[in-house]
């Protein structure tokens, strides 16, 4: 396979959120995956599960949790999986079966000590390592998982040294959330250029996390991202900034920038808003307003420079947000798996909606700042 980097020059890319950086184009390949259009009825809980005819999926958790001391952390669970060339899969039952590649991505934000801890996983589907099944929620990547029992969904990761991990059970509070048009989230002009994406953008979260090995319980909210298709980014573009935002006045924000590379923001980019019964409605980018703080701190790792606050604005609600990062170093540099460098961080919500105060959490993610991508082969 050639590098990520190689890649990267050639092709175009897209992810909501952060694998979007190793898809390949299917179609400039010979690829017969089924593009995401206009048109697509979702049935749950059946789209909850993998989606196989689409060449790239990814199941997104993001959150914030709470001990009973009142310590907040945040953290991410990402499940992508990532079809193979049909030249090369196979049609026959086999232990050494590489029809799908699962990485995943689990990270915790200690937002007391401000520290980020972060570890992945990248696995063929065959000799059971890891899958995702097409019947039924339940994806996995050796012993993590995420999967629906009931009206439930759990989760469970670690980090490799036993320091970090999570065992929790997330319950929704309201119904999906659909975004964009036609049941597509369009990412560029061209057709096909799209996936389809819905969220759960409040999950009641209550379970054990586990810090530097001492058991503890706690409770929060989560966001639920899952996203499938084959064909997204335009060569133009490259990177995005993702805003979820969950408030205390029980609404939700999600909005993505797409970056051009001269400089732009392109029109594509979009959003939705969520009120407190669970209606959603589109945002197109004339609806809302992000403007950068002028806050910047650079990896020193990657060397890539992030920006560190925002101002939102979405006049039709009468909202005014400013997002601020918990703390700067939330970034992953995935060496081991998606071989990218991205910002995913947990981050703090405070303004005003028609001139009420509101408060709340959000969760960032930002790619396209690093601009060199590690060196090696997938």
């Amino acid at each position: 396979m050639p590098s990520l980097q190689s890649i990267l020059k050639r092709l175009p890319l897209w992810g909501l959120p952060a694998l979007g950086l190793i898809l390949l184009v299917p179609f400039a390949l010979g690829f017969q995956y089924k593009p995401a259009l206009s048109g697509y009825t979702y049935q749950f809980p059946r789209d909850h599960a993998s989606h196989d005819a689409y060449k790239t999926e990814w199941w997104y958790y993001t959150g914030h949790l709470k001990t009973k001391a009142g310590k907040r952390y945040g953290y991410e669970l990402t499940f992508f999986r990532i079809g193979n060339d049909p030249a090369i899969r196979s049609n026959t039952p086999s232990a050494w079966n590489t029809n799908n590649l699962y990485a995943t991505h689990f990270a915790l934000s200690d937002e007391t000590q401000k520290t980020f801890h972060y570890s992945e996983k990248l696995n063929r589907a065959g000799l059971n390592l890891a899958g995702a099944r097409s019947d039924t929620y339940y994806v996995w990547n050796e012993l993590w998982l995420a999967e629906l029992l009931g009206n439930q969904m759990v989760l469970r990761a670690n980090s490799p040294d036993g320091k970090q991990e999570v065992h929790l059970l997330l319950a929704s509070e309201k119904q999906p959330v659909i975004h964009g048009k036609g049941g597509i989230s369009q990412k560029a002009s061209c057709v096909g250029c799209a996936s389809h994406y819905y969220s759960l953008t409040r999950l009641k979260t209550d379970g054990i996390l586990l810090i530097d090995g001492k058991a503890e319980p706690v409770s929060g909210l989560s966001w639920m991202d899952h996203e499938f298709g084959s064909n997204q980014l335009s060569r133009e573009q490259t990177g995005w900034d993702w805003f979820s935002v969950q408030l205390s006045d029980n609404t939700e924000l999600m909005l993505y920038l797409l970056r051009r590379e001269d400089g732009t923001v392109d029109p594509n980019s979009s959003g939705t808003w969520v009120n407190a019964q669970g209606q959603s409605r589109h945002l197109n980018l004339s609806d809302f307003k992000v403007t950068e703080s002028g806050k910047k701190w650079t990896s020193p790792t990657s060397k890539g420079t992030y920006p560190m606050g925002w101002q939102v604005a979405v006049p039709s609600e009468k909202l005014k947000l400013t997002v601020t990062p918990s703390f700067e170093n939330q970034e992953l540099y995935t060496r081991g798996s998606t071989k990218v460098a991205y910002w995913e961080g947990s981050s703090h919500v405070s303004g005003s909606r028609a001139g009420k105060a509101v408060q709340g959490d959000a969760y960032v993610e930002m790619t396209g700042y690093a601009k060199e991508s590690v060196k090696g082969k997938l």
